[in-house]
Parts: structure tokens; C-alpha cells; sequence
């Protein structure tokens, strides 16, 4: 298996660089893995598309706006890690002008960098926390070519985000409106989506890909729905992930931890049985994932169908129900 098993082309005008006007009016592929079936829907739909005796489980993360420039507008900044409210993770943009000992001031707050990982990520100690919600903007991803408008802080996030702290969406969220997500069991963990999503894989082997780590939480309560469910249908790969890790790890309990997970064929899933999920970049650790979920072949056709059919593909794109 190699990373260039997982390209595709993708014309560049089915990009979703701007949201639809209504959530459920994304169109929805349905994969029926024991078939090899595929046909076309609306997400308006997934109530009686999703299998039966299944319980949702999503990822109630809130996108902060975790862009922000200095004073001087020179310097771009995304927050990627708080370790403590005086110490920020960040990617800078231009690296030259943030080397060690370099200050930057935003706003009413001075920071100074202390150290440079091999990722290149800043850490910057700060004499105030800059206040994101009054000086920052959401970092969309950099496919979209466009900066945050006022509409993408409500479109960019999901209808239940409550707990702050990504710098993305879990996309396949985003299609959900009340309506359909009351007429469906569900509970809710929390992954703080992390620049690691973004990133390429950079190496021929996959194997050999430097996974990114994120902090999830998942309560009581939503361990013990888990447990009792039937069925479990994940609502994006963060919850896949986390899922995973548990049930290859300490089980369905409840935990505040993070995950490394990097899933890519051949992977027998342990505790995932449906996966909703947007349209992925080619080459990418999230490819790989649904890849293994149903199977590299079946994927790469779906995709095929997918461009042939004209759907939106990325973060305000389409989606796929795999079952």
C-alpha cells in the first residue's frame, strides 16, 4: 500500500468554498458495503436511510476564531495548542520573522517566542492571553481561498457545538438541523479538531506517517449509551477515532484523554458500524480511514461517482452515509 493509492483528481470547481443555504439540502451517497451498492439522496433523507437500532454519536467540539494578526497586520498566527492561557502553540506566517526571542503584540497583549518544534509551531508566552473573540477569525481551511465572513460563524460550526476549543468543523456535522437529529438516538463526545487534519501526508509509506494527537473527552453518560446501543453510527472520523482508540484501549469508558490513532487499511473496526462522512482529500490520513472502513476499491468508485455526478466536496461539501 502506498500514500499515492489514495489520489484522485478533483476538478477544482467542485470545491465547496461557500455553504448552502439550508443544512439538509446537501446531497448524501449512500454505500452499502455488503452490496457494493451505491445510489444518490438528499441529506433531508437520513432519517430513513441511516440503518435501524443505530444510536448517533457526534463531536460536540465549537471552532474558535483562532486567527489572529498582530497590530502591525505582518504577522498571521493560528492557535493550534493552549497548553496554559500564557503559552500558545501557533503557526506563523512568515516563519523569518518569528524566531526565537521575537515578539509579537496583538491587541493590548505582548507574546515572545520561546521555543520552535520540528513542526515548526511557535510557542509563544504571553504577558495577557490575546482575547481570540475580539481580535481573531475562524482559520477555514485553505482550500476555500477566501478569508471567514460573518455568515461561516454560524455555518462553520455545528447546530449542538457547545465545547470550544477546534480550529475545524467536524464537517459531517454540519448537515444536521434539530428537526433531524431529535427524530434520532444520539449522544455526544468531544475531539478538539486540530491542525493535524490538514496536514499531508508527506511519505510514500503510510505506515510511516507522523499521526497527529488530539484531546477528546467522552462523559459518563454517553459511555453508558454507547454500551446499551445496538448499533453505533459514527458521525464523522474525529468520533471514528476516538471510538476506535477506546475500544482497542481501555474500552467504552468514560475518559479525558488523547488520540494518536491513525487508521488506514487493513483495520478491523472494533466499535464503529455506520459512518457518516464529507468528501476528503486526496492522499490524506482521512481517505485512508474510510478507505478501511468500506474498501480502498469501493471508495475510489464512490469518489468517481461522486465527481461524475457533480457533488461538493470538502468541509461545506456533500457527504456519504457508509453502512
Amino acid at each position: 500500500m502506498r500514500t499515492s493509492d489514495f489520489h484522485y483528481h478533483l476538478p477544482p470547481e467542485l470545491i465547496a468554498s461557500q455553504p448552502l443555504p439550508d443544512r439538509d439540502a446537501s446531497r448524501l451517497m449512500l454505500i452499502e458495503r455488503s452490496t457494493g451498492n451505491i445510489s444518490h439522496h438528499s441529506f433531508s433523507d437520513f432519517s430513513n436511510l441511516l440503518p435501524p437500532e443505530q444510536t448517533l454519536v457526534l463531536n460536540d467540539t465549537k471552532v474558535i476564531p483562532a486567527r489572529v494578526f498582530s497590530n502591525d497586520q505582518k504577522i498571521e498566527l493560528v492557535r493550534t495548542d493552549a497548553p496554559d492561557p500564557s503559552h500558545w502553540w501557533c503557526l506563523v506566517r512568515p516563519g523569518k520573522k518569528m524566531k526565537i526571542d521575537h515578539s509579537v503584540t496583538i491587541g493590548e497583549s505582548t507574546g515572545i517566542v520561546v521555543q520552535i518544534n520540528e513542526k515548526g509551531e511557535r510557542l509563544i508566552k504571553w504577558d495577557q492571553a490575546p482575547d481570540l473573540h475580539k481580535y481573531g477569525q475562524l482559520a477555514l481551511p485553505h482550500y476555500m481561498e477566501r478569508d471567514a465572513e460573518k455568515s461561516d460563524h454560524q455555518r462553520y460550526q455545528t447546530i449542538y457545538a457547545r465545547e470550544e476549543g477546534a480550529i475545524a468543523a467536524p464537517t459531517a456535522g454540519l448537515h444536521f438541523t434539530p428537526e433531524i437529529l431529535s427524530s434520532i438516538p444520539h449522544t455526544f463526545l468531544t475531539l478538539h479538531v486540530g491542525v493535524g487534519t490538514f496536514r499531508p501526508v508527506k511519505v510514500d509509506d503510510p505506515s510511516q506517517h507522523d499521526m497527529h494527537s488530539e484531546n477528546f473527552q467522552l462523559s459518563e453518560s454517553a459511555a453508558n449509551t454507547i454500551n446499551h446501543s445496538k448499533k453505533i453510527a459514527a458521525v464523522g472520523t474525529t468520533v471514528t477515532r476516538v471510538l476506535e482508540h477506546l475500544a482497542a484501549t481501555s474500552g467504552i469508558t468514560p475518559t479525558i484523554g488523547e488520540t494518536d490513532i491513525f487508521i488506514y487499511p487493513p483495520y478491523q473496526f472494533k466499535a464503529v458500524d455506520t459512518l457518516l462522512t464529507n468528501f476528503h482529500l486526496p492522499e490524506s490520513t482521512l481517505m485512508m480511514l474510510v478507505s478501511a472502513f468500506a474498501s480502498r476499491d469501493l471508495i475510489m468508485e464512490a469518489y468517481a461517482k461522486a465527481i461524475e455526478n457533480k457533488y461538493r466536496f470538502y468541509s461545506y461539501g456533500d457527504c456519504m452515509l457508509i453502512t
